[in-house]
């Protein structure tokens, strides 16, 4: 069953009376293991799901339950080391989880479509983008002229087509990255979508125009979508039916709002009451029955995952007592870039033109916008990694353009940051010892046993094993590494911390336990926050303050409850209905879980 916010509704196979159709895709008790240098490991067990012709169906869980894995070996392509130990996987009545690889190589592209997560390691970084769409479609017998790859590339977002098909992959913004990999995946309209994460690194608007689009070929040309996923409000918008795994099993099962208002198993419980979307639609749904939204979704044994919300929510009634002095001050912030534009000229670009808040001590400011609004930049500058155009920056009474050398580098001991990729923001050659270690010997603290303790207590902070210490980026999953570099950052205690999408890499699960140790910390320790985001949802349980970017300016700013109960501008009203479960209509018994 579909959301309400469709344009057009699927019809399923028993409205169309064609109850004797077969499944497109069918798993039956499947089996992965890997190699290891330890034994077997048994990554997947017992799994089972199916997919209807025209179906989507979101699998849910977190980091290392085994839902792309599962995915993986549905298209063929599951590590050296892996391999399907038992089970079935039948596409069409045939079963492929044996098959040769020359059989696996026919059906990807024209029958299976994949899009991956992480749009830097799938890309190739010394071919252009629109190279990278033609050789998808003519390894698949497409047609590949300039103007069908750029009909690809428009169909998955990317405005400007033809200039854009002759970048390279880092010429584009992250999201634009994300939308080529998705016009790679759509490119040969296959009949299964595999779609891993596909909008993850997607502000909220582009995200919403990518699933209408896969939503409308999912209609139009009957493809059906497995959906992975760790935002429960998405696949339960977005999905007909939601498959929750855990530590490889599929422990639920069902229709995507039958499973959301009636989770039965206690960890889709903790799922349904960890989601972010799904908490913003409890707030909208308690004030719109009376009552305190801040009641509901106190910390409680039945909502551990919503925590934080409670704390934030104690934090924001103290605030109109103590009136805190500003930490820090942006004045009249400007940055203009020289862009080359031909041999000997340049063009200037304006991305972030006269902007100025204010950020209370101990308080929560989230600046929000989409791709390209210019928030990451204003980050960058007020972390003094770039130099402003213009206006200035004040922390703590001090104008950072005025700090010499000495001082700047005290002042990146009380100011830290958490970027948003967690791929490049650590470095490959260390392990996570040493990379957690490194503020902490740079900034002469302690010696190596304090040094050493220090970083296994932010390791049991952040909900990662000590025993990662010894290992190395390249061998932690993509929340693993955000959580690392959440670590790095809290190790030098600092007193302000720019967090720029810190928590958009991970599942749901994480992504609370984060957060509340965000909010523990700034509790405890008064700490300030500036936090850059696309993900609404999270905005509205952290925090006090809110300010909006388009294209480079502050279009609105106000108070967390005020930009959210009453946006002014038509802006902001088109990002807040872009929430992942906005249009959901959750009854009461949701709200108040």
């Amino acid at each position: 069953m579909k959301v309400p916010h469709m344009t057009t509704s699927k019809i399923s196979v028993s409205e169309a009376g064609a109850s004797d159709v077969k499944p497109l895709l069918e798993i039956r008790d499947l089996a992965i293991s890997f190699a290891t240098s330890g034994g077997e490991v048994q990554a997947v067990r017992n799994a089972h799901l199916t997919i209807m012709p025209g179906e989507t169906v979101a699998i849910v869980g977190e980091s290392g339950s085994g839902k792309s894995t599962t995915a993986l070996a549905a298209i063929g392509l599951l590590p050296a080391n892996g391999r399907v130990s038992g089970g079935q996987i039948l596409l069409d009545g045939e079963d492929i989880a044996g098959a040769p690889e020359k059989r696996m190589i026919e059906l990807r592209g024209n029958t299976i479509g994949m899009v991956p997560q992480d749009p830097m390691s799938n890309l190739n970084p010394v071919w252009k983008i629109g190279y990278q769409v033609r050789e998808t479609l003519r390894a698949n017998g497409r047609p590949d002229g300039p103007d069908d790859v750029a009909r690809v590339l428009a169909e998955a977002g990317l405005p400007d087509a033809h200039r854009r098909a002759k970048q390279y992959p880092h010429e584009f913004s992250g999201g634009m990255r994300q939308r080529a990999l998705i016009a790679i995946g759509l490119s040969c309209q296959p009949r299964l979508l595999i779609a891993d994460e596909p909008t993850s690194a997607l502000d909220v608007t582009v995200q919403r125009q990518i699933l209408d689009h896969l939503d409308k070929m999912t209609t139009e040309l009957g493809t059906s979508v497995l959906l992975i996923t760790h935002d429960l409000g998405l696949a339960a918008e977005r999905a007909d039916k939601v498959v929750v795994m855990y530590r490889g099993n599929v422990v639920e099962a069902g229709p995507s709002l039958d499973l959301l208002r009636n989770p039965r198993h206690p960890y889709t419980q903790r799922l349904v009451a960890s989601a972010p979307s799904l908490a913003s639609r409890r707030i909208q749904v308690a004030k719109e029955l009376g009552v305190e939204s801040e009641d509901l979704l106190a910390p409680s044994e039945a909502s551990p995952g919503a925590a934080f919300t409670g704390t934030t929510a104690q934090h924001r009634a103290q605030q109109g007592k103590d009136k805190p002095e500003e930490v820090l001050r942006v004045e009249n912030l400007s940055k203009v870039f020289k862009l080359r534009s031909g041999i000997g000229r340049s063009a200037d670009f304006t991305a972030v033109d006269s902007v100025s808040f204010g950020v209370k001590r101990g308080t929560t400011t989230a600046i929000v916008g989409e791709s390209g609004s210019g928030k990451s930049t204003v980050a960058q500058m007020v972390l003094n990694l770039l130099p402003p155009t213009s206006g200035r920056i004040v922390f703590d009474g001090v104008d950072t353009a005025t700090l010499n050398s000495r001082e700047i580098f005290a002042f990146r001991r009380r100011v830290q940051p958490i970027f948003q990729d967690p791929y490049g923001s650590l470095d490959p050659m260390y392990n996570i010892f040493r990379t957690i270690e490194e503020p902490l010997r740079t900034h002469k603290v302690g010696n190596r046993a304090s040094r050493e303790k220090k970083v296994r207590e932010l390791l049991d902070q952040v909900a990662l094993p000590q025993s990662t210490m010894q290992r190395y980026p390249n061998e932690l999953s993509g929340g693993q590494r955000q959580r690392v570099a959440v670590a790095r950052a809290l190790a030098l205690d600092p007193e302000v911390i720019i967090c720029d999408e810190a928590v958009s890499a991970l599942d749901v699960l994480v992504q609370a336990q984060v957060l509340n140790l965000l909010a523990d910390l700034q509790a405890n320790l008064g700490l300030t926050y500036l936090f850059i985001t696309h993900d609404l949802a999270v905005v509205r349980q952290i925090a006090d303050h809110v300010c909006v970017m388009e294209k480079g300016r502050l279009v609105e700013t106000g108070a967390t409850d005020d930009v959210f109960d009453a946006p002014q501008q038509e802006y902001t009203k088109a990002l807040l209905n872009a929430i992942p479960g906005a249009s959901l209509m959750l009854p009461p018994e949701v709200a108040t879980a």
